[in-house]
């Protein structure tokens, strides 16, 4: 099997998250998400973009409604033993066989969490599932049920964030040697990929962020790809991935001569970075990184530059996103904890000046000082 844990590692997964729904007072959990499936099982497919769902009972029963397409990569990933399938047909109601597979694992008149945000429960899939099980079960949001128990990595899931953060910083090094006068972005793209892939790791599971001149305050992935010219900026806002598990990381790159006010930008970011990260400690919650964040921001008067959350967790991921919650916003309560991860994205954006500066990286929360696991450039790469 392609296993990338032990089978040990795994059953001690599913009994923190039956823990979780035992507190929650749910007798099953129905699941969505690529991650938590992953997460529990080993299961590793880009098959959730059709209907699946996985069934997790309280008392550790577990079965997967998949489609033909997976028969074989269910088993060859994950240690599920009761995997079934639905048949692609005209007028096919997968939601009926999910309910069917319920019935068989004594979910029926059952207290039962739905994962319902997850990227393949499309609005039409949900309504389906919850007029298939109308009558059958007592459904409630679970949502939360499985990520809240994700965010604490073991050290097993750590050995994967650090070797995401080594990638990272591989790939790091080509963004700022590449990124001269002259330069075609896509080919930087192509490079960074490269050496990710090169050593062993994954695609992100989003899109990265690049551009320059005016395009570098965009931070989505927009198509069409510019040539750097010899006086311009760069964004890089990027993530390795090792065996899923995520290392996200930003910075920018200057050619020719930059502006005084780009590099007090630069400096600033870099001091809201430290501070950030000093604060990133077991005991604080995430809403007291974004105070830090926004202390150091306002006191070197880029208020208006900055932007309304600066990072999240990270993990476990697969497109159409590498973000995972809690965000870094203001007055999010949830308490740091060691083994969570998290990303922390410094930026600021001058509409005024058509200047972008940027700095992150990703750190492991461990009892005292965090610990950074990709290392952005302190200093302005200036080409």
């Amino acid at each position: 099997m392609a296993l990338h844990f032990t089978k040990d590692e795994f059953a001690e997964r599913q009994a923190r998250v039956r823990d979780a729904m035992t507190a929650d007072g749910l007798d099953g959990l129905l699941l969505f998400r690529q991650e938590s499936m992953y997460y529990l099982t080993g299961y590793d497919t880009s098959g959730y973009t059709m209907f699946q769902g996985m069934y997790f009972a309280v008392d550790g029963a577990m079965a997967l409604l998949t489609r033909t397409a997976d028969r074989h990569q269910s088993r060859m990933t994950s240690v599920l033993d009761d995997i079934r399938m639905w048949y692609d047909r005209e007028g096919a109601n997968p939601g009926i066989d999910l309910r069917e597979m319920m019935r068989d694992l004594g979910a029926e008149g059952k207290r039962v969490g739905v994962e319902y945000h997850a990227y393949g429960l499309t609005a039409q899939r949900g309504k389906m599932v919850d007029a298939a099980l109308d009558g059958f079960c007592r459904l409630s949001d679970a949502s939360d049920v499985v990520r809240k128990v994700r965010m604490v990595k073991s050290p097993a899931e750590l050995a994967y964030v650090r070797k995401a953060g080594e990638l990272s910083d591989a790939a790091w090094d080509v963004a700022n040697t590449m990124s001269v006068p002259g330069t075609f972005l896509g080919d930087i793209y192509g490079e960074m990929m490269n050496t990710i892939m090169r050593g062993d790791g994954d695609p992100s599971a989003s899109r990265w962020p690049m551009g320059a001149g005016e395009d570098a305050l965009m931070v989505r992935y927009h198509t069409g790809k510019n040539t750097i010219a010899p006086q311009d900026q760069v964004t890089h806002e990027f993530a390795a991935a090792y065996r899923h598990y995520h290392a996200a990381a930003m910075s920018v790159v200057v050619t020719g001569k930059p502006a005084q006010r780009q590099l007090d930008m630069y400096k600033t970011c870099g001091d809201a970075l430290a501070s950030v990260e000093d604060t990133l400690r077991a005991g604080n919650t995430v809403g007291d990184l974004y105070d830090a964040h926004v202390k150091a921001f306002t006191e070197a008067g880029y208020a208006d530059a900055m932007l309304a959350a600066c990072g999240y967790t990270l993990g476990i991921a697969y497109p159409p996103t590498w973000m995972d919650w809690p965000m870094i916003w203001k007055d999010n309560p949830d308490v740091l904890e060691p083994g969570m991860v998290f990303f922390m994205h410094m930026i600021l954006l001058d509409g005024d000046t058509g200047l972008a500066a940027s700095l992150g990286e990703t750190a492991i929360v461990t009892e005292g000082a965090c610990e950074p696991i990709n290392h952005a450039p302190r200093e302005l790469v200036v080409n």
